[in-house]
């Protein structure tokens, strides 16, 4: 067993820097990477163009090295918060232990001393039991490395896709309680892992502890594919109209499942010794190809690099990226050469399985050690070509606003937290909050949007909610809130003279009253005049300060009547409001049958659900209100009532908006100048309008839609468009959608988990920031949610056996998972 200590090839961290102990100097950054599947085939090329042009930064003499690591974790459910509520804690035991890969990037800047002697899998510091130090390290190599790795780091910075975090001395050689990045590797360290000590045995393969570690490399040219590329088609996510676009290396990264590390190198030598060399072996390749078919393939082939490189001035580099793979669990280690192989296949490169040379090629991946390299291991090739190979995607990233939605990754499931409202608008990618949402029916949209409203409402939201087709009827019990809507035997109620605890008559308030007896006074054509609406305003003032004499009273459409019938007669008997300018009587007559007694004298005289103010999840069940030409009317006008108000009154709280299908209903003369008066005003008012659809013929019969709703929702949802997959570009022009956008949209749901049961989303927030989500949600989430009518009576069977929703629900959900119910 040969001492660490003797063969260690690092000498000490300071400076933030590592050295080594032939004089080698490594800055080590760690990079954020754009997540997969956001990128369009232009970023790739954009993405993969100012990666070239860094590297082109680093002196001679230097080395790029971008280790990515993909280690198994699982999501560790937050059972601790007191005030979590009953779905939210379902959600946590649903998502507890999900596995996913956690990635991290780290990139190593090296420069070695000049005339370094290179290494091979014949000689390397690891073979040998002392390692001296052959020169000092000048300080001004050093300064101009620094400056070139700081003039590096601008460009990646500049670049939009990528941002970098240069890594301290703590950071580097770890603190007696967190591992530092040479630790982690030599152990093989999760993140978060506690530090700790494994053997180490490099003895017929390579052990770490329990695991024992493969090395399938790329190092011969007759290994690679014959093309290269800054991207590749995916074929999971591609149609026949869209092709979907993922990093050309994305294979060898995130969508391999298993433990592996990424290493890429880049090794940056005197261009001019390398042409000058390959010269040589041109001319000697020359002088054999008449003795061999094979030696005239080769110089031809060493004649083109050449031609290429001058021609175009192409910088010549040598290039290896290999992967280590591991496992702790011994039955799927044997699957580790098949799942790389597979990967490398993808790329149309055969995996070389390392063997001999394994030690030396791990030992060089140590942080630090890049210039100990086995070059025996590389090839040539071109700057633009060794790039194409580096992993350039991360996986989605969870927002750390509290104003989230529990989304899933869309590669694992794992659960994220994605702000679509506060942070994108902090950021700029948005100027509003508003909202547009198509989906097919059965797509699931208003799946997907009681799971947001639950999540704004669970926020301290306010919700308000006009819908058809009783799709958030489940939420609104279990939250407790308000549920308005139609039938026989309980009719819709509202109470507009009423006011709750702190609210005040306010000019807004009297003005809605007024509004709202004028509507109910005169048809939709017939004109008032100017007196009758000054002698409302003083009937309406008059009751008021009756109201305030007589505390006893109950304010309603009633009690005002009656003070009109009585009260109010004596001034039109004083002569202090003419006939002729109000007709009190045909007033009256008109406005009886919503008196006591009348057709609809229930409503305007609700005694219950009083405080729509302050109750903060309400929703307004239109359907068997939509064709009516009186109740329809009465309830649009309340509810354009009562969000003003709350925009105005509810200061620093957000209010939600959500018109679901109904939407066509009150386009209509008079609401909808409403509805573009919200998309236009709500959101000075930390407000979120909501407008969703299913058709895409509403979007284009409709004026107000297709120009006041549309140009003003910077937020676009789309749920699966499959059947309009031959005519999506009508949609995509419409909402304005970019070529990247069109194939994320057309992937949906097209290779979903078999083993989970979820359907994706896609959200567009402007300026190309695009995503597809998992709407993946428990048992218990899924009930409270479901449209669908079988499963809604049950949920209610079960309420009304077990005393509430909420406890319905719960044995409901686990009579699921017990496999009592289907």
């Amino acid at each position: 067993m040969v001492e660490a200590s003797n063969i260690f090839p690092i000498w000490k961290v300071e400076n933030n820097c590592i050295l080594s102990m032939h004089g080698d100097i490594t800055i080590v950054y760690k990079a954020s990477l754009p997540e997969i599947f956001t990128l369009s085939e232009r970023d790739y090329e954009t993405y993969h163009q100012a990666l070239t042009r860094a590297i082109k930064l680093l002196p001679q003499h230097s080395i790029f090295h971008k280790q990515d690591w993909f280690i198994a974790s699982n999501y560790k459910a937050d059972f601790q918060k007191d005030d979590q509520s009953f779905l939210t804690k379902s959600s946590e035991k649903f998502f507890n232990e999900r596995p996913f890969l956690e990635h991290e990037c780290f990139i190593y800047l090296t420069k070695k001393p000049a005339g370094r002697k290179l290494s091979s899998s014949v000689y390397n510091n690891i073979l040998r039991k002392t390692i001296v130090p052959v020169q000092t390290i000048d300080p001004v190599l050093i300064g101009d490395f620094l400056d070139a790795a700081g003039q590096f780091e601008s460009v990646l910075k500049d670049s939009g896709f990528v941002s970098l975090q240069r890594l301290n001395d703590d950071e580097l050689a770890g603190t007696a309680n967190k591992a530092g990045i040479i630790e982690r590797y030599c152990f093989l360290l999760a993140k978060e892992q506690m530090p700790v000590i494994r053997d180490v045995h490099i003895k017929d393969g390579i052990h770490v502890g329990d695991k024992k570690v493969e090395v399938y490399s790329l190092s011969d040219t007759e290994d690679l594919p014959a093309l290269c590329g800054s991207r590749i088609n995916y074929d999971k996510y591609s149609t026949d109209r869209t092709k979907f676009s993922i990093g050309f290396a994305s294979p060898l990264g995130a969508l391999l499942n298993c433990n592996h590390i990424l290493n890429q190198y880049v090794f940056i030598e005197d261009a001019q010794k390398t042409i000058k060399r390959l010269e040589s072996k041109k001319l000697r390749l020359q002088s054999l190809s008449a003795y061999s078919r094979e030696n005239s393939i080769n110089r031809n082939a060493t004649n083109d690099f050449l031609n290429e490189a001058i021609a175009s001035g192409r910088l010549p580099v040598k290039a290896h990226f290999n992967v280590m793979a591991w496992s702790d669990n011994q039955a799927k280690a044997k699957d580790l050469k098949n799942l790389v192989s597979s990967a490398m296949a993808q790329m149309d490169a055969v995996a070389k399985q390392e063997t001999d040379g394994q030690p030396q090629i791990w030992f060089a991946g140590l942080p630090g050690n890049e210039a100990d390299f086995p070059m025996n291991d590389t090839f040539d090739t071109f700057l633009e070509q060794s790039t194409c190979f580096f992993n350039l995607e991360t996986n989605y990233r969870s927002s750390v606003s509290q104003y989230g939605i529990r989304f899933g990754d869309r590669l694992t499931g794992n659960p994220i937290n994605v702000d679509i409202s506060n942070e994108p608008f902090d950021l700029g990618w948005i100027n509003n909050r508003s909202k547009f949402c198509l989906g097919a029916s059965g797509s699931g949209k208003s799946f997907l949007l009681n799971h947001m409203l639950r999540s704004y409402y669970e926020q301290g939201s306010h919700v308000v909610v006009m819908d058809i087709g009783h799709s958030y009827r489940g939420l609104c019990e279990l939250v407790g809130g308000y549920y308005f809507t139609y039938t026989e035997e309980d009719p819709i109620k509202f109470n507009p003279f009423y006011l709750a605890d702190g609210e005040v008559m306010d000019t807004e308030k009297r003005e809605s009253i007024k509004t709202l007896l004028l509507a109910l006074w005169k048809k939709d054509d017939e004109p008032y005049r100017r007196s009758e609406y000054v002698a409302i305003s003083n009937a309406l003032t008059l009751y008021l300060a009756h109201l305030e004499k007589n505390p006893d009273i109950f304010p309603c459409f009633n009690s005002f009547y009656e003070y009109l019938m009585f009260e109010y007669m004596q001034v039109l008997e004083n002569g202090k409001v003419k006939e002729k300018d109000f007709d009190i009587g045909n007033f009256l007559y008109v406005l009886n049958p919503y008196y006591k007694g009348g057709e609809f004298d229930y409503l305007l005289n609700a005694t219950e659900n009083l405080d729509m103010l302050h109750e903060r999840f309400i929703v307004f069940e239109l359907d068997n209100l939509k064709e009516h030409p009186i109740l329809f009317g009465v309830t649009v006008m309340v509810i354009m009532e009562l969000v003003i108000s709350k925009m105005r009154k509810l200061k620093g709280i957000r209010k939600i908006m959500l018109i679901e299908e109904c939407w066509k209903a009150i386009i209509k003369p008079g609401t909808a100048e409403y509805i573009r008066y919200l998309f236009k005003t709500m959101r000075k008012f930390y407000g979120e309008p909501i407008v969703v659809t299913q058709e895409i013929e509403d979007i284009i019969s409709s004026p107000i839609v297709k120009n006041a709703i549309i140009n003003n929702s910077d937020c676009k949802i789309l749920l699966d468009q499959s059947k309009y997959e031959n005519k999506f570009e009508i949609i995509q022009e419409l909402l304005g959608l970019t070529d990247k956008e069109k194939a994320q949209v057309l992937s949906l749901n097209k290779a979903n988990d078999p083993a989970r049961k979820y359907k994706e989303v896609f959200i567009s927030l402007g300026n190309g920031h695009s995503k597809v989500y998992r709407t993946e949600v428990s048992i218990e989430e899924y009930l409270a949610y479901s449209t669908e009518e079988r499963e809604k009576l049950l949920v209610h069977e079960y309420a009304a056996k077990y005393g509430g929703i909420l406890k319905g629900i719960g044995i409901l959900a686990q009579e699921i998972r017990d496999g009592k119910r289907i």
